[in-house]
């Protein structure tokens, strides 16, 4: 038999008065009636009770149940007014290259949360690049599951495999995949915002994002873990980006997932000799005391009469990193990680040219990091679950999560979805 699934969606409405079913197309600028759930969709489900690796020669319909965005379009690449909901999607035939996965757990990142937070207007957080179909966007870029059936010409897993997944679907031929550098792909498409994404009980993707971890996924703290393994690699090229040395001292402003993973990392991996963490939120600046020599709020740096060589900005309050120039040491370095679509202004260019400072962004991961977060699990000097606060159950419990999203903020560091009992 098909098997129905489930999607968390993300959508933008044509104002905020319009039937549950009808959205903005994005390209079109027309409003059409989306229902997943019709009669020709159910109709079209076949029996099918064999088993297969390449479900691509198969002819059953699959459906998955997904976590599933939409936006109202606004100046630019900017949306506002976005719904979240659970609703039955048709996955189709697998195409050649890729994988099906039954999700076990995705993580709740930032940028998700962001897509939920609205300023005034109504425009949301969210800066990264997006692309929201009329259907909605299929949200989530971090998570780990289990390969239910592979496409022709995919070797390096099977079924039945684990697998955590890289978030960055480059094209491999462009002049900065060429050079290793496919975070700058010319083509990049960035899981569950430019294409569809994890928040789902099922998924399809590019077997090259996919690494297998059996050995990894033992143990319920195991998967807990994978489920962190890509905000783990974006903040180890964060340090890495840093070129951070043993022995240095490392300011960190923001004591969230991406924060605290730097904060971990820049000790247990890089060698830092001292590790500050900024953090205005009392919950996040308590927990951040377990990777950190010290932490502080904003307004206390500058009390501490300490200098640092590194300074990782994760936290989005641009204005912190022109003051805390004052408190680098020469040739120290700065680097941008959290995106907040607000200026950066600074005023200290004379202490810049007088000390040597740089300033330079980091975006995502790059070749190799997700290989050394999985080197680094399996040598026992790394533990990730530690960062997770929170598991909350299925879909319907990251969709709570998604609604409320400043709760997260003020009393959660990272926060889980546990897919593997409860699916929705």
């Amino acid at each position: 038999m098909a098997e129905e699934t489930w999607v968390c969606v993300c959508r933008v409405l044509q104002g905020t008065q319009v039937p549950h079913r009808l959205c903005l197309s994005i390209e079109q600028r027309e409003v059409s009636v989306v229902n997943r759930l019709s009669s020709e969709v159910a109709s079209s489900q076949r029996s099918n009770d064999s088993t297969t690796e390449d479900l691509s020669r198969q002819s059953c319909v699959v459906y998955s149940a997904q976590a599933v965005v939409n936006f109202r379009e606004c100046v630019g690449s900017r949306f506002r007014e976005p719904r979240v909901w659970l609703e039955s999607r048709n996955l189709g035939r697998l195409k050649p290259g890729w994988l099906r996965l039954r999700m076990l757990r995705v993580g709740l990142c930032g940028t998700d949360l962001h897509l939920m937070e609205t300023a005034e207007d109504g425009r949301i957080r969210c800066t990264s690049p997006l692309s929201i179909p009329p259907e909605g966007r299929l949200i989530g870029h971090e998570g780990v599951g289990r390969v239910e059936a592979v496409g022709s010409g995919v070797h390096h897993v099977q079924p039945g495999d684990v697998v955590c997944c890289e978030s960055i679907i480059r094209c491999g031929v462009c002049v900065p995949c060429r050079r290793g550098h496919f975070n700058q792909c010319e083509r990049a498409e960035l899981l569950g915002l430019q294409t569809d994404g994890l928040f789902a009980d099922r998924v399809d993707l590019p077997a090259g994002l996919a690494h297998r971890v059996n050995d990894l996924a033992e143990s319920v703290a195991g998967r807990d873990g994978l489920a962190c393994v890509e905000p783990a690699a974006v903040a180890f090229l964060a340090c890495q980006n840093a070129r951070l040395a043993p022995g240095e001292a490392v300011l960190v402003q923001g004591g969230g997932p991406i924060g605290y993973l730097t904060a971990l990392l820049a000790r247990t991996v890089f060698g830092a000799g001292h590790v500050c963490v900024s953090e205005p939120g009392a919950y996040r600046r308590e927990h951040a005391r377990s990777v950190a020599d010290i932490t502080v709020t904003p307004s206390e740096l500058h009390g501490l009469e300490r200098e640092f060589d590194v300074l990782i900005e994760a936290s989005g309050a641009l204005g912190g990193v022109d003051r805390q120039l004052e408190v680098m040491r020469p040739n120290g370095r700065v680097v941008l990680l959290a995106r907040t679509g607000t200026p950066l202004e600074i005023t200290r260019v004379d202490a810049m040219i007088t000390r040597s400072l740089s300033i330079m962004g980091s975006r995502g991961h790059l070749g190799g990091a997700f290989d050394a977060i999985l080197g680094l699990l399996r040598s026992g000097r790394l533990e990730l679950r530690q960062v997770v606060t929170q598991v909350v159950p299925g879909l319907s419990g990251l969709k709570v999560a998604l609604e409320n999203p400043g709760a997260i903020a003020a009393r959660e560091c990272k926060v889980i979805a546990d897919l593997e009992e409860t699916g929705t």
